[in-house]
């Protein structure tokens, strides 16, 4: 039987993670936006919300919930700060290769850390030419003895200037391609591992992302995620699985440009009437909302698909590129409704424009997801 409404306590979690993005997220994204700083109160209060740590599983001392209750939360902080919610979703990302092939020793060693303290640990997989050809990287780790010696750079490393570890994708074998990729977690601390400068972005500005750069640093080959060989099939795995969060953000900056948008149009008065009365204005409102209703209904069901282990790379990728082109057709929308003042940093429609940008980039750009999708039906999916 299919079914359309949320449990109680799901509800409850959607009221919950509303109210943090009303009172917590709201009133500094502007700050932040314009700053770029590390909001550090915020995500302490995420990490005792559990927000930060959500995707630890019971058995590891987290809260242990689904990919369904993870796009809940991700719709309404994304709604609160694009930014702000990157940076907290982006842990999820950075663990899910972890909870997908790490060792039960693994998970209590890092896993752990994240319940235990408002730790970051951030999903290394871009390189300056290898962004979508994520099979050309070129970033080495070689093992000699009991240690993978790691070379080379990585690029666009959410959450990487602050990460106490490293979710690292890089080859192993080169002759194999992305078939000679492996998955590694590497510490923070590990000598040889530089920090790059944080990127100066065009929005969500309270995200942070970095350059990794590797000279001969070692970890230990205890350190590798499942089998050698074995990296891009995480990766892809990975990203099938949390690209319904992706998704959600989307819905939840559709969400917020729209609920501005409308009480707008209800009181700017021209020629005698408010501007939702004018066909123009009150279809492109319809649009708005047909849309935001769709990208939640296709969030739902990839984030639902994952929890019952059901192959959703199909699904995932349409929710993403649907959801996210959604959050920027809203958002353009909105500041064109607003007009001057939605062009204007008076109102935050303007942020959410260049908010929304950024999540039909990351995480696989929207051109990459068609490619997926088209393979997909191609093969009967």
């Amino acid at each position: 039987m299919i079914g359309f409404s949320l449990s109680d306590e799901q509800k409850q979690l959607q009221a919950d993670a509303h109210a943090f993005a009303v009172e917590v997220m709201r009133p500094v994204s502007r700050h932040y936006d314009l700053t770029g700083e590390w909001a550090v109160p915020v995500y302490q209060k995420a990490w005792e919300a559990g927000y930060l740590q959500s995707l630890v599983p019971k058995a590891y001392g987290g809260p242990g919930k689904s990919q369904l209750d993870e796009a809940i939360v991700c719709e309404e902080l994304a709604w609160g700060c694009a930014g702000l919610y990157t940076s907290i979703m982006a842990n999820g990302l950075a663990i899910t290769p972890i909870l997908i092939a790490g060792s039960d020793q693994q998970k209590k060693t890092w896993l752990s850390k994240l319940v235990e303290a408002p730790l970051f640990a951030a999903f290394s997989l871009s390189e300056p030419n290898a962004g979508s050809d994520a099979g050309g990287m070129t970033c080495r780790a070689e093992k000699k003895g009991d240690v993978y010696v790691i070379n080379g750079t990585k690029c666009y490393c959410t959450n990487g200037g602050y990460a106490d570890f490293y979710t690292l994708f890089c080859s192993t074998d080169p002759s194999r391609g992305a078939r000679g990729s492996s998955a590694l977690i590497v510490p923070r601390s590990t000598p040889g591992l530089t920090v790059g400068k944080a990127l100066d972005k065009m929005g969500q500005r309270a995200s942070n992302q970095i350059e990794l750069h590797f000279e001969n640093a070692e970890v230990p080959v205890a350190n590798l995620l499942g089998k050698e060989g074995m990296g891009f099939i995480i990766a892809m795995k990975t990203l099938d699985q949390t690209r319904a969060a992706v998704a959600a953000g989307g819905v939840g900056v559709a969400r917020a440009a729209y609920e501005i948008a409308l009480d707008y149009a209800k009181t700017r008065i021209q020629f005698g009437s408010p501007i939702i009365m004018n066909q123009g204005v009150s279809f492109m409102l319809a649009d708005m909302a047909v849309k935001i209703e769709a990208s939640r209904l296709l969030t739902y069901q990839a984030a639902w698909m994952t929890d019952h282990q059901i192959k959703n790379s199909k699904q995932s990728a349409i929710s993403k590129t649907f959801a996210t082109d959604t959050a920027m057709e809203v958002a353009t929308d909105a500041v064109q409704i607003l007009g001057g003042n939605g062009y204007s940093r008076e109102f935050l429609v303007e942020k959410f424009m260049r908010d929304a940008k950024l999540l039909q980039i990351y995480e696989g750009t929207n051109q990459i997801q068609r490619l997926v999708i088209a393979k997909e039906i191609q093969q009967g999916n």
